[in-house]
């Protein structure tokens, strides 16, 4: 027992932030000395005279804060948070492990797109390869292609991944 109660141990906790405020919101948690992770893509945009690549929050108003039940208050008052997200009548915790398979994710080089369709469970497949090997998810049918879906539960969204039918296993 590492004698911490439950309000003194630290869980990763999705939060979620005012329209288009993912960004600041995120900053001004840092500034408090709240750990957070915002989970960012880089996106190529097209103005009418140029194009940019810039990072965008990779789920709309949403990012992560890693605190104790003790500091859920200070969060909330914090600019820009508008609300935890609750699952079950709950405020959602997620284990570390999907927060480490999320950034692990957004550091590969794969194709991912996030959908937040409510997906069907469909075979339960395990990454042989690559930089997410030992992941394990879903496949299922979405847009006529053959993907794995990776649900992210107590969220309420998935992401979608293009990966070759070779990389898989059947769990």
């Amino acid at each position: 027992m590492n004698g911490k109660s439950g309000t003194d141990k630290l869980s990763w906790y999705p939060v979620y932030t005012h329209p288009k405020g993912e960004k600041k919101a995120h900053q001004t948690l840092l500034s408090k000395g709240i750990e957070a992770y915002l989970p960012l893509r880089r996106q190529l945009k097209q103005w009418s005279d140029r194009k940019k690549w810039v990072d965008e929050p990779l789920m709309r108003s949403y990012l992560f804060v890693h605190i104790t039940q003790k500091q859920q208050t200070d969060v909330l008052m914090t600019r820009g948070i508008s609300r935890f997200i609750y699952f079950g009548g709950k405020i959602a915790s997620m284990p570390d492990k999907q927060i480490q398979d999320l950034k692990l994710l957004l550091a590969s080089a794969l194709d991912l797109e996030i959908t937040e369709q409510n997906l069907l469970p469909g075979e339960k497949i395990k990454l042989k390869a690559g930089p997410l090997k030992g992941m394990v998810g879903e496949i299922v049918s979405y847009r006529s292609q053959k993907q794995l879906a990776l649900r992210l539960e107590n969220l309420g969204v998935s992401l979608i991944i293009h990966a070759s039918a070779s990389l898989i296993d059947r769990v």
